[in-house]
């Protein structure tokens, strides 16, 4: 990708204003809104170092990939992308979970869900941009079969939310978690 269109910024768009309308959701039904407000900068801080290592990491596996400023500040963008989508997962699962600090109680049943939803999430997100052409793999990058879509942008999304709300929640070290009323 040599250039970014526009439409490319119609999902993140969408989803970041579902994550800002998430938050202030469980922001104004939270009983200790500094604690809510302290995990969630966590969250955001983890979430972009993380993904920015992971994209400039695995960015050698784009197709004509170069770290110059236009390849590093895309990486980056797309870093934003994937922080806005961290916090999506993180509040559906406070929806579902009743509980916006659900991390606190990670089952194996949990820790699935999020692996599968991660990844399956990711996938569709590939197969999209992908087919519109907005990045291509290089040879070297690991395909999935069947679905023919890069293994590590997948097991970013499968693994990165949940080592960032574990990280994020140890951070945090709040005795008192909120819950929706």
């Amino acid at each position: 990708m040599d250039s970014l269109s526009a439409d490319i910024f119609i999902i993140p768009t969408i989803a970041l204003m579902i994550a800002v309308g998430l938050f202030i959701l469980f922001y104004t039904r939270s009983d200790d809104k500094h604690s809510y407000n302290h995990f969630v900068m966590y969250v955001l801080i983890i979430s972009m170092l993380m993904n920015s290592v992971w994209e400039l990491a695995h960015s050698p596996f784009y197709y004509e990939h170069r770290y110059d400023w236009q390849h590093i500040s895309i990486c980056l963008l797309a870093s934003l992308a994937d922080t806005v989508m961290v916090f999506i997962l993180l509040f559906l699962f406070g929806l579902i979970y009743k509980d916006i600090f659900w991390i606190r109680n990670l089952s194996i049943g949990r820790v699935v869900i999020l692996l599968l939803v991660g990844a399956i999430g990711a996938i569709i997100g590939e197969m999209w941009h992908t087919s519109r052409g907005d990045w291509l793999y290089a040879d070297s990058m690991p395909l999935i079969p069947i679905v023919g879509v890069g293994l590590l942008p997948v097991l970013q999304f499968a693994l990165l939310p949940l080592i960032i709300f574990i990280v994020s929640r140890k951070l945090s070290n709040r005795k008192t978690f909120v819950t929706i009323k």
